[in-house]
């Protein structure tokens, strides 16, 4: 786990240094329990800034999964409210669940790309569900793929590409929309320390772009290595915030 002096108790207090910026999500006093008495988290409370990175860590069963969750309504909290904006996320039901969606792009460990479409057919499917028009989504496709360096296997199939290029697909795809924040599960974990360094990169440019991030990883030395804002949970708990300037200590 990575070394702090403030391990123990994580409360509203430890993101007050945060606020200063105008607010994307907000976690406040987010409890989940399931049935048979299990706690995925306990009064977890946390905000993440517009055109911030961050990242959540802590050991299997820490909750961070749950977390993910939450945030993109496959699950919702026992107690306590997840905030998108102004927006909790309570009141989102039904045909509103898509429409949110929208808003928070995600990009996983496996990619979960469509192995029998093209890369561009991958990267355009969020825009195709939408009902954007034909000629909107080649623009935008064509620019996700410029931006992750692909552009020039916009016809390639996922099986012909490699590991970090199929990251890639899977982080153009998420992005393609221009959702508000990006959420990614373990995006670095089958990838060599090079490809998870230039996967990070990428990652770092967007939310110059407008797109918030939220990365989910427990590869402490890549933590220490990007020196961004890093969530610890414990046993479902928020223990620590860090801010960059520590990490760096």
């Amino acid at each position: 786990m990575i070394a702090s002096p403030r391990i123990g108790g994580a409360t509203q207090a430890l993101t007050l240094r945060h606020n200063r910026r105008m607010t994307v999500l907000r976690f406040d006093n987010v409890s989940k329990h399931y049935a048979g008495g299990h706690q995925a988290l306990t009064d977890v409370s946390f905000e993440v800034a517009d055109g911030e990175m961050l990242f959540v860590t802590g050991h299997s069963g820490a909750g961070k999964s749950t977390l993910l969750k939450l945030i993109h309504l496959s699950e919702r909290p026992s107690q306590g409210a997840v905030l998108l904006g102004e927006r909790n996320l309570l009141t989102v039901r039904g045909r509103q669940i898509p429409l949110h969606r929208r808003q928070v792009g995600a990009v996983y460990q496996d990619h979960r790309l469509l192995n029998d479409r093209s890369i561009a057919e991958n990267v355009a499917l969020p825009l195709i569900l939408r009902g954007t028009r034909r000629a909107e989504i080649g623009k935008r496709v064509r620019s996700a793929l410029e931006r992750i360096g692909l552009a020039h296997r916009e016809k390639a199939l996922p099986s012909q590409l490699s590991a970090g290029e199929q990251q890639r697909v899977g982080i153009a795809r998420a992005i393609v929309g221009e959702p508000r924040l990006l959420v990614a599960d373990e995006p670095t974990g089958n990838l060599d320390p090079a490809l998870a360094a230039e996967i990070m990169q990428l990652f770092a440019e967007l939310p110059a772009r407008g797109t918030s991030v939220l990365v989910v990883s427990h590869d402490l030395a890549l933590l220490k290595q990007m020196r961004k804002r890093v969530l610890i949970l414990d046993h479902g708990r928020l223990v620590d915030d860090i801010s960059p300037q520590d990490l760096a200590e």
